[in-house]
Order: C-alpha cells, then structure tokens, then sequence
C-alpha cells in the first residue's frame, strides 16, 4: 500500500480498475519497469469483487499466449479445461456448425478457467511486481488532464490524496466512471435478457468440446469444465431469468435440459445460479488528453461467441506494445513523459479500431439474428451454417478470428514478452 500524503505522487501510469483486466495490464507492464499505481474499489479478497466471481470465461489462443509471455501460464493452464471442439446449433432449424483444433492445427482452440481461480493466479502474482503500487479500496473521484501530465484524485477511507501521471488508464468496466470524467461518452444499447449462470453434471462427460445453442429465449452455450461438469451460460429475457432464480434445482434443470437437448445426456446436478443483465456499451472514442479506455470501459459486449475478454486481453497486449516502442525509441526519463502523448493514443486508437469494429458486429449480429423468429431468417440462418461448414476457407478464416489469431498482433498475442 502507498503510504498517505497530502502531496502529489508522481506515477507513471495509473490504472483504474483492479478487476481482470486491470490487474492483467499491471502484470502486462511489469516487464517494462514502470511506476504503476493501480486503484481499486473493492478490497482484495472480498466476495463483492465482480470480476473474480463464479463465471467461466474461454481464453483465446491469443489470450493463452499472453499469459505465457507473462509467465503466469503454468500456474492457469493447471486449473483451466481445453476446447479441442465447438459445436454450433440452432434449435428447432436442421444447420449445425462446428470447429476442431485439430483442424487448425492447435492442441487446444482455447482453455475455459473460472474467474474466481483465475483472479487467484493474478493477485499472488501482484505483489512480486516491485513498481507496483495498488491502492485499495479506494475510488478515483476526479482527473484534471493537461498536456503533460494527468492529476488523479483517490478517495481512500483515511482520507484523500493526488497521484499525478503520464498516462490513466480506464479499465473500470462496461459502466466506467472515470470514462465519464474524462468526457468520452459511450453508447449502451439494452438487450433485455439476463445470462443466468452456473455448472451442471452432465449424463456423459463433455469430452472437451465446448457448445453454443441458438435457443427462442437466447443463446445457450455449455463450457467444459473440471470434473465431467459443464458450465453454462443461458441468455434468456429479464422476466424468464427472474423466473427461473426461482425454480427448485430439480425444476431448472428441466428447463435447462429442453432447451439444450439430450446430446450430452440427462443433466444432473446443477450447482448455484447466478445472473447478470445484458447489454452493449460502446464508448464513441478511445482516448482523452493523455488517457486511454481498455477493456469493458471501451466495449462491454454481449456473452454470445465469448470474445468480451479476450477483446480487453487484445487491448492490453496492443497498449503495451505502443509504450514499449516509446521507451525503445527514447530510452531515457523524458520518454516516460512522452507515453501519454497524443500520438502514441492515437496509434492505439487507430491498431485497436478494425478489431473492435469486427468483435461488435460479430457479437450484436449473432444476438439480433438468432433472436428473430422469422421463417426466412430462420431458414437463411441454417442454411448460413451449413455454408460456414462446406464453403472452403470460411471456417478457418472464422477459427482465427474466434482464436484473436486474426489482423496485425501485438508481442504479447503473439508469445512475444515484452522484455
């Protein structure tokens, strides 16, 4: 912890956010030997911490190979489940899709962890990053930017201090408070729908191969996870996902069990449900004066095809790589007081733009299209998944996509550490 003044601290970069994705960033730029303050609402280890909770989320084989370059690998891949499959389904249509890893000449097309177990890894990893300085709990409650610098006020429960950087970085999620300080507006667009969450003992082991079921209340997708279970995210409308909090286990699971079929057999326990509200959260641009959105803060997107995270991972990874080319180039003090600088932002903003596009309407295009009823969209939906499995090329291209193996990678996506 920092000990507390009533004088500015001078910090190199200040990241907003303790979460994943700002605790990825402080490990990201470790490497790099910089002053990083990181500023967290939530105490570590309390249950209150939104992103370390009980969901799953399936690592991209670019976000696998970050961690690697990290170093933080070993430690992941031990708790995590391999996708050597995904098997893509419209219920009630007769097309189906599906993607193997050894088709693309992968062991694995990604790896599915628990938050709650990835977190762990992150925070024993925190404290051996020796420039780091994490601040928690605390709220930054006000910036002032300027040209050369950016003043950062954080509200602590013993009182206030100043913390003045080169460069803040918002990674504070879909509902960013210092994106509103910082005067980036952002677009949110209501789905309606719920994800409700959990894991449940399959009557046959899911062997690996991970599931997306387009369902008339929302996309369904079952994750391999540890122990014959799989983990389930169901995206059903706000009134049916307070509904179904409320069924018996036993009753739930039926309903989960007609929605997905019978392809892994009957279902059987089912472990605590959770739910969370769905919507799309874009933020118009992507930097301030010596500021900087990643992850949720610039795209909070919806579950469907899994890409949230490992969108934010892309982000970091191409951040990092724009201030290691600033120090490389200058190699002295005064390129510290240039990483904040407008054109190192804007070759971010810019490397990050076609990616975001592309994951956006990936993402608010499968939910639109699969949420219509239409016979005709219905029958051009089938008949697009066929054409994914049996017009050359499409699946691949798609896998690399869906792998983030697409487009121009930065180091860390692509293995490389930064130093």
């Amino acid at each position: 912890m920092v000990a507390k003044t009533n004088f500015d601290i001078d910090i190199d970069i200040v990241i907003a956010g303790g979460g994943m994705i700002g605790s990825c960033l402080a490990l990201a730029l470790a490497p790099l030997g910089l002053r990083v303050a990181m500023v967290e609402a939530v105490a570590r280890g309390e249950p209150g911490q939104p992103s370390f909770d009980e969901r799953s989320t399936a690592l991209s084989r670019s976000s696998q190979r970050m961690f690697a370059a990290m170093g933080l690998w070993p430690d992941i891949v031990a708790a995590a489940t391999p996708i050597s499959g995904i098997h893509v389904s419209d219920r009630g249509g007769f097309g189906f899709s599906h993607i193997d890893a050894a088709e693309q000449n992968v062991e694995a097309l990604g790896y599915v962890v628990i938050n709650r177990v990835l977190g762990e890894v992150l925070q024993k990893s925190l404290p051996a990053v020796p420039s780091l300085e994490f601040i928690c709990p605390a709220r930054i409650t006000a910036v002032d930017p300027s040209l050369d610098h950016v003043v950062v006020r954080v509200d602590e429960p013993g009182g206030q201090r100043q913390l003045r950087c080169s460069l803040l970085v918002a990674a504070d999620g879909a509902n960013s408070t210092v994106r509103d300080m910082l005067g980036i507006r952002a677009s949110r667009t209501d789905y309606g729908q719920c994800a409700v969450i959990g894991n449940v003992l399959p009557e046959k082991p899911p062997a690996n191969r991970a599931y997306e079921r387009f369902t008339e209340s929302g996309p369904l997708a079952l994750l391999p996870v540890t122990d014959g279970r799989a983990a389930f995210v169901f995206n059903v409308s706000r009134e049916d996902a307070a509904s179904l909090m409320q069924l018996p286990d036993d009753a739930f699971t039926e309903k989960l069990q007609a929605a997905f079929g019978h392809r892994l057999g009957r279902f059987g326990k089912v472990g605590r449900r959770d739910s969370y509200p769905l919507a799309l959260t874009r933020a118009r641009r992507l930097t301030a004066t010596r500021s900087v959105l990643v992850g949720n803060a610039a795209n909070g997107l919806h579950p469907v095809a899994a890409q949230g995270f490992n969108l934010g991972m892309r982000d970091i990874a191409s951040l990092c790589d724009c201030v290691a080319d600033v120090l490389c180039a200058h190699g002295n003090r005064d390129a510290i007081d240039r990483i904040g600088d407008d054109r190192v932002l804007s070759a971010y903003a810019e490397w990050r733009r076609a990616d975001h596009r592309k994951v956006v309407q990936l993402t608010d295009g499968l939910v639109r299209l699969f949420g219509s009823e239409r016979l005709p969209v219905r029958a051009l939906r089938d008949l697009g998944m066929l054409g994914f499995d049996l017009v050359p090329g499409v699946r691949n291209l798609f896998a690399r996509h869906a792998m983030g193996l697409a487009g121009k990678l930065p180091r860390l996506s692509r293995g490389v550490p930064l130093a």
